[in-house]
């Protein structure tokens, strides 16, 4: 995953071009925004009593690499109404510290406390339920960072007669996967190992286009064994409660309840569905991969549908919606 580009332009009245990507054609085709009104009612109304918020890093504040104009003005407009943030993102093929600075490098100051990845989360599970045990990790070399505190098993030491491991871990592992690897994952979980995914995403943006993720090999894992994976980012409950109980160390009493969080997301599915499963309020913002026709086909189905609290230009809109 890159991230690495250049700060956005801003203006009050500026055109913004902002993505809204299509599913399953395989192409991204920009639309240009203009924004000179106030924020919409709905997207006031639905604010109303938020405390905090969690908001996704690819199609939020990023996209392919570059900063989504307004992003940083966003950021600062949150810092001086006093709201805390995190950043909720089912980034798996990076570090936390990694990412930071490559959010640095697009003109966002963040500290990798303020992050919270599928990465990161999924290493605070692991150490939770699987103290001490050995784990077998499928990752990219800098992902590793964030299991260092863990027992990992090699390649070598999986390949031996009887290896066992508590768990086998899996995320985006890019160019470092290989059938080997896979293979290693298949024998371990044959012999009881659990089976932890990262996260099950798809595909996302990169600046090759849409690139696959790493959702199918979990997928093709599950098949082959007959377990089920146990996913720990998003659109899990338990990766958006994660993240409130953080919030909650940072804006004090009263305690501070998921109602009183939105997730601020351009991915329906993971990102704003998800948060609203959990209790959260979920804000889509069209300057990401979704549009507004996945917005009518999520209100279409009939299971796993739903639509947002509310739909947003961008960030800048939901940050001025809660200044007024």
């Amino acid at each position: 995953m890159t991230l690495e580009g250049r700060p956005g332009r801003c203006g009050a009245h500026r055109a913004r071009e902002l993505g809204t990507g299509r599913r399953g054609r395989g192409r991204f085709s920009p639309t240009i925004y203009r924004v000179t009104a106030p924020p919409a009612a709905q997207l006031v109304a639905t604010l109303r009593g938020v405390r905090a918020l969690l908001l996704d890093i690819d199609g939020v504040l990023v996209l392919r690499g570059r900063q989504i104009p307004g992003a940083a003005e966003a950021l600062a407009a949150l810092e001086g109404l006093g709201i805390p943030y995190r950043l909720a993102t089912n980034t798996s093929a990076i570090s936390r510290t990694t990412l930071a600075a490559h959010l640095a490098r697009a003109g966002l100051d963040i500290s990798l406390e303020r992050i919270v990845s599928a990465a990161s989360a999924t290493a605070t599970h692991v150490a939770r339920r699987h103290p001490g045990g050995r784990i077998f990790l499928i990752s990219t070399t800098d992902a590793r960072a964030e299991f260092a505190d863990l027992d990992l098993m090699t390649g070598d030491e999986a390949d031996l007669p009887g290896a066992r491991a508590a768990a086998v871990v899996i995320g985006d592992a890019s160019d470092e996967l290989t059938f080997a690897t896979l293979d290693r994952a298949f024998r371990l979980i044959r012999e009881g190992a659990a089976l932890v995914a990262m996260h099950k995403n798809r595909w996302w943006l990169t600046k090759r286009g849409v690139t696959l993720d790493s959702g199918g090999l979990v997928v093709g894992l599950e098949y082959a064994t007959e377990r089920r994976a146990t996913v720990v980012g998003k659109p899990t409950r338990a990766f958006f409660l994660e993240a409130v109980r953080e919030l909650a160390a940072e804006t004090g009493p009263p305690d501070l309840h998921a109602a009183e969080v939105a997730m601020v997301g351009d991915d329906l599915w993971h990102d704003v569905l998800g948060a609203q499963r959990a209790g959260l309020r979920g804000v889509f913002v069209r300057s990401g991969k979704h549009g507004d026709e996945d917005l009518a086909r999520a209100a279409s189905r009939a299971r796993g549908g739903g639509r947002p609290d509310a739909v947003a230009v961008d960030l800048g809109e939901v940050a001025a919606a809660l200044g007024r």
